[in-house]
């Protein structure tokens, strides 16, 4: 049980720690949001947790792949919040995502790549 507090606990502030960065600076915020931060606690939790080595190694993969179909919505993000608000520009960013993954990973499937 502890085990699991310690592991909400860090994951959470490390979320902590870059939203409150970028409050102060836009770049540095940027920039700590760009790291795989995510990712690399998630792998650090499969390991220590005695997952398999293929199901981690799987994971990092895995995630390159769904990280791609993602990057137009950093784009489309700024150039709607200004016209639309955060709400809807948010909204429309997350459709925008989902077919942008959809798109892709038939795309992928032409090469045996096969994310769902």
């Amino acid at each position: 049980m502890y085990y699991l507090i310690l592991k909400y606990g860090i994951t959470a502030a490390v979320v902590v720690l870059v939203s409150e960065l970028a409050k102060r600076s836009d770049k540095l915020g940027a920039l700590l949001a760009s790291l795989p931060l995510v990712t690399v606690l998630t792998l650090c939790w499969l390991y220590l947790e005695k997952q398999p080595l293929e199901k981690i190694a799987n994971h990092a993969y895995y995630t390159f792949w769904y990280v791609v179909p993602t990057l137009p919505m950093f784009l489309l993000f700024p150039w709607l919040i200004q016209r639309w608000g955060f709400g809807m520009a948010l909204a429309a960013s997350m459709v925008m995502t989902m077919l942008c993954f959809a798109l892709f990973a038939l795309l992928l499937k032409r090469w045996g790549i096969v994310l769902f």
